[in-house]
């Protein structure tokens, strides 16, 4: 089990595991390069159709997504 990191620091973890730059991610789950940028600094966070793409491509790539899933829903957008 991951220990917790946050939301902005989960995502990172997903993109790194795959090797893949935060572009190359926004395009493997469908969004815009700036929605992941945004994410990656804690100025927004997924909606539900964004979570269920990065859900599939962690299922896809043999990826642990419970402890994004749970930061997901703990995190608190800074303004």
């Amino acid at each position: 089990m991951y220990k917790y990191m946050g939301f902005p620091k989960e995502i990172k973890r997903i993109r790194q595991r795959s090797f893949l730059t935060q572009q190359k991610f926004a395009k493997v789950i469908e969004v815009f390069f700036s929605t992941v940028n945004r994410w990656a600094f804690g100025h927004s966070k997924p909606n539900l159709k964004a979570m269920k793409s990065i859900n599939t491509f962690c299922l896809d790539n043999n990826i642990t997504y419970e402890a994004l899933e749970k930061s997901w829903f703990d995190y608190k957008i800074e303004k």
